[in-house]
């Protein structure tokens, strides 16, 4: 059976994730994979404390090489290849324009394609939780990075998760506005509070928010959150969802995390092509904020993620066919529309300062 196969068929708002085929009860866990390079991170763009106000600024004045996310994102590709995973990539949309074809490429592995923000920008303050956009600037923000995504990928693109998990409740409102359906950015845990607003109610299952809130218990509407999972000890809840945490925490506290989370019901994991990166990033940014942040990546990372992947080998889905068993609205990967996105294979070239080639 494959892995993504388990979830068909099943639509309920049962948390615990039942394959109504075989009967099992079985909690499922989405894989997800967020599409961003060095230069993405709050240090150095997008952020009230970062080098450069935004990626615009930053290629006007980088005249160095780039590109640290394409090698990354092949050898992910690879890995998924190897074990049979079908995953979610949550990608940043400027790397249509400035990785030609690498969306594409993801695309025709057979991988769901969802939006990860137009530049990576927190649509929050970091420290004040403050809207840095209004709320018809975050919408013409989303409209154009789902529309490029879209374009280049040929699928309909309906989830979503926010740049650096910075969320808010009227985000989340905004979003379904303008056509997504889930939402997997909520990480409730002890070490930090990326959430705008209360999170009361939420732990690591899948939830349906309430109107401009974080916090379950929402009646009147289909849009689905997909929260992560964390490791909890003497009251303490460790964040689990993987990322940087996967290199800083190590291998065992992320797989204690899902192990408890999945006894919850559904929950995610997660990673970036650039934790796995061989290659050491230009030292750029604000780096007093996170002095560690790329401590253990690369072969180290790739071998905990390769790990943690295998260990929960049959529990394995998408964020898109998760979020469809706790919808009735969300489309399931396979019934969603494919269009031609050939246009985007051609000519288009990248200039020294990248490294996309074939």
């Amino acid at each position: 059976m494959n892995r993504n196969d388990r979830m068909d068929g099943q639509k309920s708002d049962d948390v615990t994730g039942v394959d109504e085929r075989d009967g099992r009860s079985e909690s499922a866990l989405a894989v997800s994979v967020d599409v961003e390079d060095w230069y993405h991170v709050p240090a150095v763009t997008g952020s009230s404390f970062s080098a450069y106000e935004d990626v615009d600024s930053f290629f006007e004045e980088w005249t160095d090489r780039y590109d640290y996310l394409t090698r990354p994102t092949r050898r992910t590709l690879d890995l998924f290849d190897e074990l049979g995973i079908t995953a979610t990539f949550f990608v940043v949309a400027d790397v249509v324009e400035n990785y030609p074809g690498l969306v594409e490429e993801i695309a025709d592995h057979g991988h769901e394609i969802e939006c990860h923000g137009l530049h990576h920008a927190c649509a929050i303050d970091p420290d004040t939780k403050e809207p840095r956009f209004t709320r018809a600037e975050y919408r013409e923000r989303l409209v154009e990075a789902k529309r490029r995504l879209e374009a280049a990928s040929g699928q309909s693109v309906t989830g979503f998760r926010a740049p650096n998990a910075y969320v808010a409740g009227w985000m989340l409102d905004v979003l379904e506005e303008v056509g997504f359906q889930y939402d997997s950015s909520v990480a409730r845990n002890s070490l930090y509070d990326k959430s705008a607003g209360s999170l009361v109610g939420v732990d690591t299952t899948p939830y349906i928010p309430r109107a401009g809130s974080l916090a379950t218990g929402g009646s009147d509407r289909e849009f689905v959150e997909l929260p992560w999972p964390y490791y909890e000890r003497f009251g303490v809840r460790v964040p689990a969802g993987g990322g940087p945490l996967v290199r800083l925490f190590g291998r065992t506290v992320i797989e204690r995390g899902i192990q408890q989370s999945l006894a919850r019901g559904d929950t995610v994991f997660y990673f970036h092509p650039i934790d796995i990166a061989r290659e050491s990033f230009p030292k750029v940014g604000n780096t007093k904020r996170r002095p560690a942040y790329w401590l253990f990546k690369g072969e180290t990372a790739e071998r905990r993620i390769r790990a943690i992947l295998d260990a929960f080998d049959d529990r394995l889905t998408t964020c898109g066919d998760l979020a469809a068993a706790h919808s009735p609205t969300v489309r399931r990967r396979d019934d969603r529309p494919v269009d031609s996105h050939a246009q985007y294979r051609s000519a288009e070239n990248v200039d020294s300062r990248g490294e996309l080639s074939r």
